[in-house]
């Protein structure tokens, strides 16, 4: 994969405050992501599946932000297609890494990391509090 002549810069994006959900709007604002875009990639990226509640009204955990960021990423600063991403993300990607992309670290065990931390700080949440604050 060529490199882009106008690569954009890429954006520095808000921290991630410590929260258990986030709505579509405070997702949209974390990631520099509009909010038709975000439900989009819902249906290209399975991996992305917010918790719907009433109303059909989306809340996405932790980890789903940091995916939602990684493929932000793969898209707009590394110009990957929707397929690429899904295949980098799914782990066939790695024959399409430039030597750019070789300079960083990898993302799929940052991900798996924050994604099993975030379970079991929901597990533990459920142990304290019981189960009735969940739904």
């Amino acid at each position: 994969m060529s490199e882009r002549p106008n690569k954009p810069e890429p954006v520095v994006l808000p921290p991630i405050p410590a929260k258990r959900y986030f709505t579509i709007g405070e997702v949209s604002d974390l990631c520099g992501v509009k909010p038709h875009v975000l439900r989009y990639w819902e249906q290209e990226f399975t991996q992305l599946k917010p918790v719907k509640r009433r109303g059909n009204r989306r809340y996405y955990q932790h980890h789903e932000v940091l995916l939602i960021r990684r493929i932000r990423e793969l898209l707009y600063e590394q110009g990957f297609t929707i397929s690429g991403a899904r295949n980098r993300l799914d782990g066939r990607g790695h024959d399409m890494a430039s030597a750019n992309e070789a300079e960083l670290p990898p993302a799929a065990p940052a991900v798996d990391i924050e994604m099993v931390r975030a379970e079991l700080l929901d597990i533990l949440a459920l142990l304290k509090h019981g189960s009735s604050s969940v739904a």
